[in-house]
């Protein structure tokens, strides 16, 4: 099944269980996923899961930050809605890699570019998000990329 057609089915079931909670953080995201399609043209073929996935990535980031500012000023009361929804939300993410399996990922990537200082950095981020897709963040990967570099 795909993506999309399983969060339809499981906004549908959440809404008519009784979680509204689940079911409208679902609709928030079809609605994303629609936005998303609308802006790179591709309403009639939509978006492939992975392109899915992305979307998926970037609403849990902007929870986690919304999360992170409430939590610094001391309004829990915001806070725990956001972290909610990002367990909502990270259901239909891949797992993600360990820090362990990325610094290896990273480490290949270094030697098969051949990079040798932070001038590389760029080149290195790249290569890798294209190896590991959404399996990590790539706030991580970023700085991960930067600590193997500067050793």
């Amino acid at each position: 099944m795909a993506l999309k057609e399983r969060i339809a089915d499981e906004m549908k079931a959440a809404l008519l269980g009784g979680n509204r909670f689940a079911g409208e953080t679902l609709r928030n995201l079809k609605a994303a996923i629609l936005n998303e399609e609308v802006a790179q043209g591709k309403r009639e073929s939509g978006l492939s899961d992975e392109e899915i996935e992305k979307v998926i990535a970037r609403e849990v980031k902007k929870r986690t930050e919304s999360a992170k500012l409430y939590r610094e000023n001391d309004r829990s009361d915001l806070a725990e809605p956001e972290e909610q929804e990002i367990e909502v939300l990270s259901a239909y993410l891949p797992a993600q890699l360990g820090d362990d399996e990325l610094r290896v990922v990273i480490q290949q990537k270094i030697a098969e570019l051949g990079a040798d200082g932070p001038q590389m950095m760029g080149h290195v981020i790249g290569a890798v998000k294209a190896a590991v897709g959404n399996t990590a963040d790539g706030a991580v990967i970023a700085q991960l990329v930067k600590q193997e570099l500067t050793k």
